[in-house]
């Protein structure tokens, strides 16, 4: 799993996996969600909102929306190694780069261009250099000095040398959605200059290389990662969560391609089931509904596992969406401030780990930890975290963007600050409520690129003209929609 910096063991991550808007489409609809007699219906038309400057979308003001989308996009242009052009895993709090932030700042960059926040040679320049440090940066088994091994990258790296933070692992969903970015710039960038054409090769290269059934250490699913000490770490991506990306990549390598079979066993352990009045594959934190939707556009598109449902995997993450709203509504924990408009659990910074007692109750409060409420999964302390409604603006936007919105007219600048909302907070915890004073890349990342694919569907629809990332969704068994269609890239 991808988490920021945090104190989590891999055994206690592994026992999580087991454990469009609103279809306002014309897209046809069944009980379950989507009609699946006609595949040929499942492709739905475009959700782009028009938005002029003064106008209110679902209650919320649009200029609300855009400043919201360019302070995130700043904390990506601006917190960065200018060494080696990697990320920050938070701010202002300094202590190493990730490679898994580097992936969402790639699409940021490219927001950034549509936007007309930086020129489009600004950003070609950023993505030529993000890459070709990757390229060159030493790859190789010593757990010293490497910043990864057989294409794959290490969590953290240090600042400067780009080497190794600590005794991080190799992961590979980190690695995943770090070439999920490196594959959206090489298809964004179709010009014929000498910087545009150096990113597709770079990105070709990269991609490439990255020996995705070497992770697969001879098991039918793969291992989240490997420490030179010690080997591959026994935990197994198994079942429906975020590293839905990571078994794309892996089946659309051309070079070192996962096993065909490998997409059905993965499936094979989802969780469905029943959480407040939503059916769907259960996962706990919002992140693992958001991440791989942040790059692939899923809306109706069917794997076999769904067409066996009825639905899709967006249609999924909508229902996920709006179950962890409908929990946090009903607030089994009586925890200070939730309702309608503040709510949304999933991987975030917390305010201590301590025990206190607060009205007669224990609560045990967290540091950073993957919080979520799903089907057989609760970890919830109280903490709030924006970023998962605004990971899911796509799906459910009337709900996502007003508790945006009212969580940031609430709380004002002690929570929306200069790139926009800080990590999380927990009014429960002492009397004038604890407010992270960390901005976290990978939650930074699911507001501007969700924000943008509702808008405009920008990266869905730069991601759709990449073979590799079609050529994986093929091989899952993934069929109808804009699948079906002929891809128009110019490479």
């Amino acid at each position: 799993m991808v988490f920021s910096s945090r104190n989590l063991n891999f055994k206690t991550i592994s026992l999580t996996l087991f454990v469009i808007l609103i279809y306002g489409f014309n897209y046809p609809m069944n009980g379950n969600g989507l009609d699946t007699k006609n595949e040929d219906t499942l492709s739905p038309p475009s959700n782009t909102p028009s938005i002029a400057s003064d106008s209110l979308l679902y209650g919320v003001p649009s200029d609300f929306i855009e400043d919201l989308k360019q302070r995130t996009f700043n904390y990506f242009w601006e917190v960065v190694d200018t060494k080696t052009w990697q990320t920050d895993d938070r701010y202002p709090s300094r202590s190493f780069v990730s490679v898994a932030a580097t992936g969402f700042a790639l699409p940021a960059y490219i927001i950034g261009i549509h936007n007309n926040y930086i020129t489009r040679e600004q950003g070609a320049e950023r993505v030529h250099n993000v890459l070709e440090w990757l390229w060159n940066a030493p790859q190789g088994d010593e757990p010293e000095g490497m910043t990864g091994h057989r294409g794959f990258f290490y969590h953290f790296l240090n600042y400067e040398t780009g080497t190794r933070y600590k005794q991080v692992e190799l992961s590979t969903i980190d690695t995943a959605l770090l070439m999920a970015g490196i594959l959206t710039a090489q298809s964004y960038f179709d010009g014929n200059n000498s910087t545009e054409t150096q990113i597709r090769e770079l990105a070709d290269s990269l991609y490439q290389r990255v020996e995705w059934n070497w992770a697969m250490n001879g098991n039918s699913t793969m291992s989240m990662g490997w420490h030179p000490e010690s080997g591959f770490i026994e935990s197994q991506w198994e079942g429906y969560d975020e590293s839905m990306i990571l078994m794309v990549l892996g089946l659309g390598s051309p070079t070192h391609p996962i096993p065909d079979e490998s997409w059905e066993v993965w499936t094979s352990t989802n969780k469905w089931a029943d959480f407040y009045g939503y059916e769907h594959i259960n996962f706990g934190p919002l992140f693992g509904h958001q991440y791989s939707h942040m790059f692939i556009d899923f809306r109706g598109i069917q794997d076999g596992y769904m067409r066996e449902k009825g639905i899709d995997y967006f249609e999924n993450s909508r229902r996920a969406t709006l179950a962890n709203r409908a929990y946090c509504i009903d607030n089994p924990g009586n925890f200070k401030g939730y309702g309608e408009n503040i709510w949304g659990l999933t991987a975030s910074d917390g305010p201590a780990n301590e025990t206190k007692t607060i009205q007669g109750k224990t609560v045990k409060f967290h540091t950073y930890t993957a919080r979520g409420a799903a089907s057989g999964y609760i970890v919830d302390d109280g903490t709030i975290v924006p970023t998962a409604a605004g990971g899911s603006v796509p799906f459910a936007p009337e709900e996502t963007l007003n508790a945006l919105y009212t969580m940031k007219e609430t709380f004002g600048d002690k929570l929306y600050a200069e790139y926009g909302f800080l990590d999380a907070f927990n009014l429960t915890y002492q009397e004038n409520g604890w407010f992270n004073p960390d901005y976290i890349g990978i939650d930074q990342g699911p507001i501007i690129i969700q924000l943008e694919n509702y808008q405009t569907e920008l990266i869905w629809n730069t991601l759709k003209e990449n073979k590799y990332i079609r050529n994986g969704l093929i091989k899952a068994g993934f069929k109808g929609g804009w699948i079906n269609k002929k891809m128009n890239t110019k490479h």
